[in-house]
């Protein structure tokens, strides 16, 4: 099965700034492929020129079939788009602007399906100025699949939702799956990578540190099992049963046993607590999280300058574009949004 995305020892250099260095994966059919990294790290560069929005320095970029560099219009009809921000004719309605939207693609999917799709039948003919946050996000997405993409990017597609918005956006995120698309999503949020992703790849001064499914990222599966519990009243560790363990410690009142055998430790803590006829308060087995790997991957760090890239700006602020041409009154997003429209014109 051919990949819809595969990047080869890809570069990007801004002057003398190397912010993506040698880098490769690709992203199979109905996917979701996720890119993780501090701020800086070259996750804003990579889906650029994946979108075609910046030109590469070196190595091999190929989206569905098509190297995006060439702007050909046969990449675009199959691609959507979602990014951090995106800007809509605000006294439009939600059926109108699906509707102006549709006429730039050959290809268009029903309104009424879209609308299904993003579960915004009540507002159908609200205008955009009157949505709320998370509405104007499933908004975008639909905009985004209105020509019936073959492959979706989404850039941080929740941030600024509140936690049952959140959930939302992940149904409908899966749901592109289930009609055969692939998306490739940038989050920082580690839950929504752990939920959505298929695999998961993080990114570190402007190189691939780890790849592979979240569950695994990092050895994740081969670490121990921590064991949780407050210990009863009256008892130490001294008093727990023998149980396989590469070590038990006490934090507080709580013990914390780690185990490379979780299911027999657990088995043997709890058939001691029902024997004595005792109740293991706060009683929980777990893995180390994927934010734990993420953290110890990129070393802790936040990303404010990681290797001199400050995010979209990598220009320096000199008021232009990608391509050296005028930003729009947005700033580096609006200038993306800028570029967007006049490709699908």
């Amino acid at each position: 099965m051919t990949n819809v995305i595969e990047v080869t020892s890809l570069c990007k250099r801004y002057g003398d700034l190397e912010a993506v260095r040698g880098v490769s994966f690709a992203v199979a059919p109905g996917e979701v492929f996720c890119l993780l990294g501090p701020n800086g790290a070259g996750k804003t560069s990579i889906t650029e020129i994946l979108e075609g929005y910046r030109t590469r320095t070196g190595g091999s970029v190929s989206v569905l079939g098509m190297d995006p560099a060439r702007g050909a219009r046969a990449l675009r009809e199959r691609v959507g788009i979602v990014l951090q921000s995106c800007g809509v004719q605000p006294d439009l309605t939600v059926a109108e602007l699906l509707e102006m939207y549709g006429c730039y693609h050959r290809t268009r999917r029903p309104i009424g399906e879209l609308i299904e799709l993003v579960e915004l039948e009540a507002k159908r003919d609200t205008r955009a100025n009157q949505l709320s946050g998370g509405q104007r996000r499933r908004l975008d997405l639909a905009l985004a699949l209105v020509g019936d993409p073959d492959l979706v990017f989404l850039d941080e597609p929740t941030t600024g939702f509140d936690p049952a918005a959140r959930r939302h956006a992940w149904s409908t995120i899966r749901s592109l799956c289930e009609l055969g698309k692939t998306v490739f999503l940038t989050t920082h949020f580690m839950d929504e990578a752990q939920f959505l992703a298929h695999r998961v790849a993080v990114m570190r001064a402007g190189e691939i540190v780890a790849l592979g499914r979240p569950e695994e990222l990092g050895g994740r599966d081969l670490r121990p099992t921590e064991i949780r519990f407050t210990l009863p009243g009256g008892r130490s560790l001294a008093d727990l049963p023998e149980v396989p363990a590469v070590a038990i410690a006490l934090e507080g009142d709580r013990a914390l046993i780690s185990s490379h055998e979780g299911v027999l430790a657990t088995q043997r803590i709890t058939s001691w607590a029902l024997a004595e006829g005792m109740e293991l308060e706060h009683f929980t087995v777990a893995q180390p999280s994927l934010e734990d790997v993420y953290l110890e991957l990129t070393g802790g760090e936040t990303g404010d300058d990681v290797n001199g890239e400050t995010g979209d700006d990598v220009n320096g602020g000199t008021g232009h574009g990608v391509n050296g041409e005028p930003r729009g009154p947005g700033g580096p997003a609006g200038e993306r949004d800028g570029e967007r429209i006049e490709v699908l014109r």
